[in-house]
């Protein structure tokens, strides 16, 4: 079931299916770096993470990580989505997106699409965002989304401190 569709891409809930792309986006050296090894390393490791991740939050919240494919070719290019954390206040944005799709505007056409689909479909006033802090192509992307940099964060006591953006006040 389609999510969202902008001019160039489909948002949709991910299912056990989607597995073989979990697995390669999640062991990618940059999802590695900016977001952490998940421990994913098999098929069925990434059901699991499906299973556990999205498609609890999906049930719990309405909402989660949606995998983001090209409408006509119907190829998977990324995750973008909406994500509830125990750990922060606030509903934040995630994407990640395979590098050969990088620097062709597709990660900022998902999330504004998303970000407008939190705001007028799902009814959230606030949606924050949370990066590493030596992911500046992330945040370039946040700034572009009217998110700014608010403060340093630390998730848990013993997570790594990670950037939080938040929307600018107009």
């Amino acid at each position: 079931m389609n999510i969202l569709e902008t001019d160039r891409l489909i948002l949709r809930k991910l299912n056990i299916d989607d597995a073989a792309f979990i697995l390669e986006l999640l062991n990618t050296p940059a999802w590695w770096r900016f977001i952490g090894d998940r421990g994913v390393r098999t098929l069925e490791d990434a059901r699991t993470y499906i299973l556990g991740g999205p498609m609890t939050m999906y049930a719990k919240h309405g909402f989660g990580l949606y995998l983001t494919a090209l409408k006509q070719e119907h190829t998977s290019i990324g995750l973008c989505g909406l994500i509830k954390r125990d750990t922060l206040e606030n509903v934040d944005i995630g994407f990640a997106f395979l590098p050969q799709f990088w620097a062709q505007g597709y990660a900022f056409e998902a999330a504004n699409a998303t970000m407008n689909y939190g705001k007028n479909s799902l009814g959230l006033k606030r949606i924050v965002a949370i990066t590493s802090p030596d992911n500046v192509t992330s945040a370039k992307l946040l700034k572009k989304l009217e998110l700014q940099f608010s403060k340093m964060l630390k998730q848990t006591p013993t997570s790594p401190e990670v950037c939080l953006f938040e929307p600018i006040a107009h």
